[in-house]
């Protein structure tokens, strides 16, 4: 099945305000939020300003004094893994920018601006700890390690072949599936190094890196989440793509991604990080590549033999933040949404 999708046009004065469909439907393009097609938009859109932060926000001095006492395999695994995830977001805002242009609705388009501005801030903070931490020689290095790390190299090249179809051939499948490579890019490629960063949070290491981390993983989670509906809405609406094939095609990207997240963590934290075990890090990142597919609608079928609860049960507390209360990184009071069992997913 190869039915194309068409631009989302810029005004349309003959339609009406709500749009007729999520992709190939109508809309004036006119933006009232009383007046749209799903009722998840709004409260989603309310969800996402709740959590707008910046860098500036967050003091580095402690962590410029503790960055020169890591083991140097701490500070190898710190550069590499801020030099993968300023990658991935880079390449997510163009992705969401993409995907804008062909959402008929316009509260979607909104919101996958908002997506885009967040991983703007995102890539920010990795320049800001970056800066703070190393010369501008240093910086160059590790925003390049995408281009002279093979296992790196590998698992981006995975996702960005996945988003290529759709940029190239925007068709109703191969939009469905760059939303499976989002999510796997979103909620399963980030989270070995999320564990890293947290992991120095509780021996109160780099706390002011980690307490970006920890708002850029809230972040993440809520685009996985709005991704997800976008996903089932285009199912719904066209319910001849939802295939055995599809399913098929969701549990085997799934289990390949978390092969390669497996053998990225192998290369960057193996046993060389105190508190992190290869063996439970490896058990993680399967457990989340259920919960990733699980939550398409796919099943827990991509590691049939992954644990259904987490097996790293001490990262669930660097993952919540209570909302309205000082977080556990004693940063300052922050009015944000808790991440909790409806986004954070820590069982099946």
């Amino acid at each position: 099945m190869r039915l194309n999708i068409n631009k989302r046009h810029i005004m349309d004065a003959e339609a009406p305000n709500k749009s007729t469909a999520i992709i190939n439907g109508l809309s004036s393009n006119v933006l009232n939020w009383d007046d749209v097609r799903y009722s998840w938009a709004y409260p989603k859109y309310k969800r996402m300003l709740s959590n707008f932060w910046t860098p500036f926000e967050i003091s580095m001095s402690s962590d410029i004094q503790q960055f020169p006492k890591l083991s140097d395999a701490e500070k190898d695994a710190f550069l590499k893994i801020i030099g993968l995830l300023a990658l991935l977001d880079s390449i997510q805002s163009d992705y969401a920018g993409k995907v804008a242009d062909y959402l008929t609705d316009s509260s979607l388009n909104a919101l996958m601006i908002m997506l885009a501005q967040q991983e703007v801030i995102h890539n920010h903070s990795y320049s800001y700890v970056l800066s703070s931490i190393v010369d501008k020689a240093k910086q160059d290095e590790v925003f390049d390690y995408w281009r002279t790390e093979p296992t790196l190299r590998k698992r981006n090249d995975f996702v960005t072949e996945g988003y290529r179809a759709f940029a190239e051939e925007p068709s109703v499948d191969n939009f469905l599936k760059s939303i499976i490579y989002d999510v796997i890019l979103e909620g399963l490629f980030f989270y070995s190094g999320f564990a890293f960063f947290y992991n120095l949070a509780r021996n109160q290491k780099m706390v002011a890196t980690s307490t970006m981390i920890n708002y850029i993983n809230r972040d993440e989670q809520i685009h996985v989440d709005l991704f997800v509906k976008i996903f089932k809405e285009v199912l719904a609406e066209y319910p001849e793509y939802d295939t055995p094939e599809l399913k098929a095609f969701a549990q085997d990207t799934f289990r390949r991604a978390g092969e390669l997240e497996i053998e990225w963590g192998r290369t960057i934290i193996g046993d060389k990080i105190d508190g992190i075990a290869m063996a439970d890090l490896e058990q993680y990142i399967k457990f989340y590549a259920n919960v990733r597919c699980s939550q398409m609608g796919f099943g827990k079928e991509a590691f049939p033999d992954a644990p259904h609860k987490n097996p790293l049960r001490w990262i669930k507390a660097y993952e919540d933040v209570d909302s309205g209360k000082t977080d556990f990184f004693e940063q300052k009071p922050r009015q944000y949404t808790k991440t909790g069992i409806d986004n954070g997913f820590d069982d099946l």
